[in-house]
């Protein structure tokens, strides 16, 4: 087991260092949602319901709608200042007796270990409560929520039951329980008698999980009869950036002349009207645009040949005069594709 918690409990002016652990866990059989055709894993993204753009975690904070619908938005900072004096203390308020304490309160529970040289006065709390025959009832704070807690022994070991606050416990409002209902005596009686023929002592090791059971055997019976398939493949994420990176970065070098084929149509090298609309799916996608902008203009300077006669399709390689004389010629184009 890995504790999720670390601190102390409270117990009068004695501190008790402990570690907190999940006293249960799931058994269930857990299914991934997957497409039945092939079989691939169906995802889920954090797309903002305003432009539709997914969501990065580090973007993600918690808001709260307030009664005439405005939004109060709190990040980590706003909750790491409130004042929670449980935070990494376990603190005894009193004892009560077992009996007085509604199961409907019990939310989740936990062992305490002791945590280093508290070993000693662990044992004392633990053979005190055990003695006295009472649970303690405490506060603690997991998750920034602060619970009531019961605190108890058994088995030897501390255990920590998270419970529900007072307003938490729903109210049963059900019309019969005003409804002046009856029952006859004789069925009363009879309905006494299969209780006492049905009662023993309690042994959760008497009874099973029958549908888990079933479908653990339903799963092998699958696997023994072949009707089994491997994981697809996925294509790998950081491919898809590369590839959207090589392609913006050849629409770049397309838009400035420096690589597009010399039998390309005409609309094709027309990228720059376009250019602005790309569609973003990572600002680092952004950036490389923007360096490849930079970057044949640098190369023109390196490689250009000492003396070339300018061409009326601007090749991608020629001296500083030629770019100028170039850069004549291409102000009829624009005016042509207005009229167009």
């Amino acid at each position: 087991m890995r504790s999720i918690w670390r601190g102390a409990v409270s117990f009068g002016l004695v501190s008790i260092g402990v570690k907190l652990y999940s006293a249960t866990e799931d058994k269930d059989i857990r299914f991934h949602q997957v497409h039945a055709p092939d079989g691939g894993r169906i995802k889920y993204k954090r797309v903002c319901s305003i432009d539709g753009e997914e969501v990065e975690y580090s973007e993600i904070a918690k808001g709260y709608e307030l009664p005439d619908g405005q939004l109060v938005i709190l990040t980590d900072e706003d909750f790491d200042d409130l004042p929670l004096s449980t935070r990494r203390e376990i603190d005894v308020l009193q004892f009560v007796d077992q009996d007085e304490i509604d199961p409907i309160h019990f939310e989740k529970t936990y062992y305490l270990e002791p945590d280093g040289p508290a070993v000693r006065p662990y044992v004392l709390l633990r053979d005190a409560l055990a003695n006295a025959g009472q649970v303690a009832i405490t506060k603690i704070a997991l998750r920034q929520r602060e619970s009531l807690a019961a605190l108890r022994v058994r088995d030897d070991v501390l255990v920590l039951h998270t419970m529900r606050w007072p307003d938490e416990i729903r109210r049963p409002d059900f019309g019969f329980l005003d409804e002046d209902v009856t029952v006859r005596p004789q069925e009363l009686q009879m309905a006494e008698a299969l209780i006492s023929s049905m009662t023993g002592a309690f042994d959760a090791g008497e009874f099973t999980d029958d549908y888990r059971e079933a479908m653990t055997a339903l799963l092998e019976a699958k696997q023994s009869g072949g009707e089994v398939q491997p994981v697809p493949e996925t294509a790998d994420p950081g491919a898809a950036v590369v590839d959207l990176m090589s392609a913006l970065r050849r629409s770049v070098e397309k838009a400035r002349g420096g690589s597009a084929d010399e039998d390309e149509p005409a609309p094709a090298r027309r990228a720059p009207a376009k250019k602005a609309t790309a569609p973003r799916k990572a600002d680092a996608a952004d950036d490389t645009a923007e360096d490849a902008d930079e970057a044949p203009a640098k190369r023109t300077a390196k490689k250009a040949p000492a003396a070339r006669t300018p061409a009326k399709k601007a090749p991608a390689k020629k001296t500083t005069a030629a770019k100028k004389t170039a850069t004549a010629e291409k102000a009829p184009a624009k005016r042509t594709r207005r009229s167009a």
